[in-house]
């Protein structure tokens, strides 16, 4: 693999962020009136994204601001899924990013949690 390169599309090495930054909690898979799509990986990172973006909306920002994202999973199997949302719905360039599997999330239904890092000036390019 050669260092420039990630090893997935669904995200960069490096992104440089200028001004201001957005910090977003994690994002779990809540939908209106506290639903939650159980064990759907697609729809439960959807619904995390959605969140993130009216997140973003609040202040006039778009999932292109993003430049950095930590993803939590409780399903290793579920990390291709993932990246398809990922690749779909992220504009590029990617934001740099992190991936863990871990045990379980704060509700059992939880297969998915996201946190990012926007920035609030127009987004900036790959280097």
């Amino acid at each position: 693999m050669d260092n420039n390169q990630p090893a997935a599309p669904t995200y960069s090495q490096t992104r440089i962020a200028q001004g201001p930054l957005l910090f977003i909690s994690g994002q779990v898979p809540v939908g209106a009136g506290g639903s939650v799509a159980e064990n759907d990986i697609t729809a439960q990172t959807h619904a995390v994204l959605d969140r993130i973006e009216a997140l973003l909306a609040e202040h006039d920002l778009t999932l292109a601001n993003i430049v950095r994202i930590t993803t939590f999973l409780t399903r290793i199997e579920d990390l291709a899924d993932v990246r398809q949302v990922l690749l779909n719905r992220l504009p590029d360039p990617k934001p740099a990013s992190t991936l863990a599997q871990v045990t379980a999330l704060i509700d059992p239904r939880f297969l998915i949690e996201i946190d990012a890092i926007a920035t609030l000036d127009a987004p900036a390019s790959t280097e």
